[in-house]
């Protein structure tokens, strides 16, 4: 079996979810926390020239972070990488479950625990993000029963003991293929094929990026997604977080720990995010704004960093730059139902359209969550659809029966 090194640090969910990933496949691993450490911080830079963990090392060469063990693992090369021979798994040929929910956000795990206290004993495929995308928030302050807040990663664990509590079984795969032309529904994860009933869709969304070539290609060296991964790379310099919604202005105060300034790029005159957010953002000195602005260009892919941005007053037209080391991407999410295509009715920008509540197109087949609310996208909505959606699947069921 083959060397594996990992950097990480405290808080970080993505360093969680390599871990999780690398135990599933049965690989011992050394792990580096290089939260309080800035030698070992260095070390891991030079190492990878990657200003970002987790930071995942392989026989001494890296393979980059989580969404980079992900894709070898979809592309079938991460086992032969690793050196390991995949564990046998249960034959799922001719079985059928009553339910099977794909994702495992607020809306999944809460529809697993109904459908599980309703003796269905529910399959959950996971997907690519176990957890969803509370697992990538630090503080959730506004989920009820909870008075001190509670952290996200904490909060989806809790939800998943509690399902698995009542009888749910997991599987940790991500979905590649659905076959909706006749029941019983097949559905196809990590080259593994699952029959249902019933189908929940519950697979959440994914962070947008702003699409640039300069953007991708700086990926991991200056440009992030998660300020609560990578934040500290960029102690006592100057950063841009882009957006304006309570993402944004989450990723922006918690920044400031860290960085010199803080630059906020928003393509509207105000902000969208909650008033609470906004008036905390707005008090801190190290916060500043740039209005009706988008990023041109992140520069400076041919030094392999991040030197500063070229941005574009979207009124005026005026093009400026702006000098900083590291941007933060906060613009939102797309919801992840590019593998139903063609099978689910959808809008066109990807999220599931259903009638009373949570029924697709497709009788059996329901959704809940961020595939399916672009207005409210908070989890005690996703955990009150995922509760919909196994209800009215269990009455699905029920009526097939009668």
């Amino acid at each position: 079996m083959a060397l594996v090194e990992v950097y990480t640090k405290s808080n970080c969910p993505y360093c969680r979810l390599a871990k999780v990933l690398l135990r599933e496949k049965g690989v011992h691993f050394t792990e580096t926390d290089v939260t309080d450490d800035s030698v070992k911080r260095e070390e891991a830079r030079e190492r990878s020239g990657r200003q970002t963990v987790p930071q995942i090392f392989v026989s001494g060469k890296s393979v980059g972070g989580y969404d980079d063990l992900r894709a070898l693992e979809r592309r079938g090369e991460l086992n032969s990488l690793l050196e390991i021979r995949p564990a046998s798994k249960p034959r799922e040929e001719g079985k059928e479950h009553a339910v099977i929910i794909v994702g495992s956000g607020p809306a999944g795990l809460t529809a697993a625990i109904y459908a599980a206290r309703a003796n269905l004993a529910p399959l959950v495929i996971s997907g690519a993000q176990p957890g969803g995308q509370l697992t990538i928030t630090t503080d959730v302050e506004n989920y009820p029963g909870f008075p001190r807040g509670i952290l996200g990663p904490e909060l989806m664990e809790e939800m998943k003991k509690q399902a698995e509590r009542f009888g749910t079984t997991f599987v940790s795969s991500e979905v590649s293929k659905i076959d909706l032309s006749r029941r019983p529904y097949t559905i196809e994860a990590d080259g593994d094929a699952y029959r249902g009933k019933t189908i929940i869709i519950a697979s959440g969304a994914s962070a947008r990026f702003l699409g640039l070539p300069s953007e991708q290609k700086l990926l991991g060296h200056g440009v992030s997604a998660c300020a609560t991964c990578d934040g500290f790379f960029f102690k006592d310099q100057d950063v841009v977080v882009v957006g304006g919604g309570d993402t944004a202005m989450e990723e922006s105060l918690f920044l400031t720990k860290f960085a010199r300034t803080v630059t906020v790029v928003h393509r509207r005159d105000k902000l969208r995010a909650s008033k609470v957010m906004q008036d905390r953002a707005h008090r801190n000195s190290k916060i500043r704004f740039i209005w009706n602005s988008g990023i041109s260009e992140v520069l400076d892919a041919e030094q392999g960093k991040v030197v500063g941005v070229r941005l574009r007053n979207l009124k005026t037209g005026e093009v400026s730059e702006l000098p900083c080391e590291g941007v933060f991407i906060a613009i939102g999410h797309t919801p992840n139902t590019g593998f139903l295509r063609g099978l689910l009715e959808m809008d066109s920008d990807g999220y599931l359209i259903t009638r009373e509540g949570v029924k697709t197109s497709v009788p059996g087949v329901f959704a809940a969550g961020d595939v399916v609310d672009r207005v409210y996208r908070q989890a005690i909505t996703a955990a009150g659809m995922g509760c919909m959606a196994a209800m009215a699947a269990e009455r699905f069921l029920e009526s097939e029966e009668e």
